[in-house]
């Protein structure tokens, strides 16, 4: 019997610390926020199998963040200098 392989692609987000809201706990980044590969502003995240996080280009843990279509919270992130690049990575089916 032929093994036959999933279709996966991904879609990658980027913007800064600096485009989130919130303090603590409640530290977000609307999708709204973020750009696509193609230099366009992304108008939601598509619904993701799994995503990857990147922190200042560092992948993160599963349990730093969190994500919905409209936005993406990482607990905490208020703390980080607004300069430092965020990177979500999001893979499709």
């Amino acid at each position: 019997m032929a093994i036959i392989k999933p279709f996966i692609a991904s879609r990658r987000f980027a913007s800064t610390a600096g485009a989130g809201t919130g303090t603590g706990a409640t530290f977000s980044i609307a999708a709204t926020a973020f750009t696509t590969d193609a230099g366009t502003a992304a108008a939601a995240f598509p619904v993701p199998t799994y995503y990857n996080l990147y922190i200042n280009s560092m992948i993160q843990t599963g349990d730093t963040s969190t994500i919905t279509t409209t936005a993406i919270t990482i607990p905490g992130g208020d703390a980080l200098d607004p300069a430092v690049p965020i990177i979500v990575e999001i893979a499709v089916t």
